[in-house]
């Protein structure tokens, strides 16, 4: 059997609860979506909190919390995930690419300041958007000294501190807690939880469904345990790179940034490769093992972003390896040999 480079962890208790809201025939925004905003609450120490049927909901009904102008700009990533450009489009918002440096897959405060130096003088900008991509934790403490609104995009590091005005967890098939789909837009202190409180009426067709919330909140609960076992598979795969040629990202200590021991909640395992991407997806194929374009999904992705070649240069070099709790311990041992042995 083929080791898949992703897969939901979804046990008997998610099942569980997911078959209740369907015997109980309560499956629209109800009783469970608000239950799932209490559970959420516990965990991540917000204010005030939206549960909405998609990321690309959520970063627009941010952005519009702001009231953000046709034409302004906003600094993304160009490694964010691709639905960003949909939802600036869909408020006339043009995007301004930040680069990232070739050790971490972050923007920094750095790489924004130089984005901003070179921008058209009549150019504004409404927001910043930080997205934790791979699950490593930018330092958006020094990038909200800025002066400019931070959102921060926590989907692949659902127990990072934040900084930003508001924060987005996805819950799609992908990120690091999965509802089936859905995403949690909350803000962290009550200034800026006033602003979401304007959608609170929202029509329940942006709103998550409670069949969604259902197994959502199952995954809260299980999240320790399930980051437990993220961060055993990842130091197995660790060592086995050491013995390799191709690079990991860096995971600097900073205790502050993450509430752990270093910059990472464990979401994934990559590696910068020496070599092409084609030729270690298929060798890794021959022995039933799926690995993936670790930013095949994002901006960057979709082909060359101006002005980033450091982010164009990973988006074909970065390779996805297989990463998650269900894997058992024979397919880590697997996983682990090919990374030694990858040409």
């Amino acid at each position: 059997m083929k080791i898949e480079v992703t897969s939901p962890t979804i046990r008997r208790k998610e099942m569980d609860a997911v078959l209740t809201a369907m015997v109980e025939e309560k499956i629209g925004p109800g009783d469970r979506s608000r239950l799932l905003i209490q559970t959420a609450k516990e965990h991540l120490k917000f204010d005030y909190a939206l549960a909405l049927r998609s990321p690309a909901v959520a970063l627009y009904l941010a952005l519009k919390a702001l009231n953000v102008k046709n034409g302004q700009a906003v600094v993304i990533s160009a490694l964010s995930p691709r639905y960003y450009l949909q939802v600036l489009e869909d408020l006339q918002l043009t995007p301004l690419y930040c680069d990232v440096n070739h050790d971490f897959p972050c923007i920094n405060r750095e790489g924004i300041e130089n984005v901003l130096a070179k921008k058209p003088s009549e150019m504004e900008i409404a927001a910043i958007v930080v997205h934790h991509t791979l699950g490593y934790v930018p330092d958006s403490a020094s990038i909200v000294e800025l002066g400019i609104p931070v959102i921060e995009d926590i989907s692949h590091s659902y127990k990072a501190v934040v900084n930003g005005v508001f924060c987005i967890l996805g819950l799609e098939e992908r990120d690091a807690l999965t509802a089936g789909g859905g995403a949690i837009l909350f803000a962290i202190n009550r200034k800026d939880g006033t602003l979401l409180r304007n959608f609170t009426g929202i029509a329940d067709e942006y709103c998550l469904p409670d069949i969604n919330a259902a197994l959502a909140v199952v995954q809260f609960k299980e999240m320790q345990r399930n980051l437990e076992r993220r961060k055993e598979i990842a130091n197995v795969y660790k060592q086995s790179s050491l013995r390799t040629r191709h690079k990991s990202f860096i995971m600097r200590a900073s205790n502050e940034a993450s509430g752990d021991e270093d910059d990472t909640n464990y979401y994934s395992f990559s590696l910068v490769l020496e070599t092409g991407l084609k030729d270690v997806i298929a060798y890794a194929k021959r022995k039933d093992i799926i690995l993936e374009n670790a930013f095949e999904r994002t901006i960057a992705g979709l082909g060359p972003c101006e002005n980033c070649p450091v982010s164009n240069s990973l988006a074909l070099r970065t390779v996805l390896f297989p990463m998650y709790p269900r894997l058992s311990a024979k397919d880590v041992d697997s996983v682990s040999r090919l990374i030694m042995t990858l040409p």
